[in-house]
């Protein structure tokens, strides 16, 4: 999300808005991710990722900004084996 709204060009209370987030939330990741890139574990690094509360329920599927602005989206239901088969191509090998 940090990815997305350093590339998008909304202010900060524009982009938490239209996500459901407060802007601690958002200046909390943030400062996680700097701090990821200055300990050399940057955003490559995978996570795993779990909804609760409210996004969870209303969550239609899911979207991935990479660095380089590259997004991946899947609706819910997606098949997982197609999305895994786009991540290994999109690998640098």
């Amino acid at each position: 999300m940090v990815a997305e709204y350093a590339a998008g060009g909304m202010s900060r209370e524009e982009f938490c808005q239209k996500h459901g987030l407060a802007l601690s939330t958002l200046a909390q990741y943030q400062r996680r991710r700097k701090q990821a890139q200055d300990e050399g574990t940057g955003p490559s690094r995978l996570l795993a990722v779990e909804l609760s509360g409210a996004h969870a329920a209303d969550a239609r599927g899911l979207a991935v900004v990479l660095r380089g602005g590259l997004r991946i989206e899947v609706e819910r239901g997606f098949d997982a084996q197609t999305l895994q088969q786009l991540v290994s191509l999109l690998e640098p090998a």
